[in-house]
């Protein structure tokens, strides 16, 4: 149960990510305008939430993404990921995402930042009321 509503939650926000770059593609100048009042605020506010539970310790650890077996050492994957984006986006080549949206995650952050869920999704059998949308939870083959 826990795996299907972890399934549920990562594909509303999939939804989400492809609602707004639908937006951003697609929308007029006054309705960017709105989408961005609302949403920048909220967008901001989630990297600033995530980034403060992967801010180090006194030991110069990520408490997030450390186990009491692995230490791991900031900037943690997360910290690399925000600055690659809201920093440094401008200035590094980007791969269109667009139309098929989520590009492949660069060989190098493949392990640290996909999910093993979002790598090789497998088939999963769930009731019909959450098998609608993009991002449904069967397999393609199955629908």
């Amino acid at each position: 149960m826990d795996q299907i509503l972890g399934q549920v939650l990562r594909n509303a926000v999939w939804e989400r990510l492809d609602m707004l770059s639908d937006l951003a593609d697609q929308a007029d100048a006054a309705s960017l305008v709105s989408v961005a009042r609302s949403e920048l605020p909220r967008l901001t506010d989630g990297w600033r939430a995530m980034l403060r539970a992967h801010e180090p310790d006194e030991r110069g650890d990520c408490p997030t993404c450390s186990t009491r077996w692995h230490r791991c050492k900031a900037p943690c994957s997360v910290w690399q990921v925000a600055h690659e984006h809201l920093v440094a986006g401008g200035l590094a080549p980007q791969q269109n995402v667009r139309p098929g949206r989520r590009r492949a995650p660069e060989p190098a952050m493949q392990q640290e930042t996909v999910p093993p869920a979002r790598q090789a999704p497998l088939p999963r059998r769930v009731p019909a009321a959450e098998t609608t949308g993009r991002h449904a939870l069967v397999a393609a083959s199955a629908r």
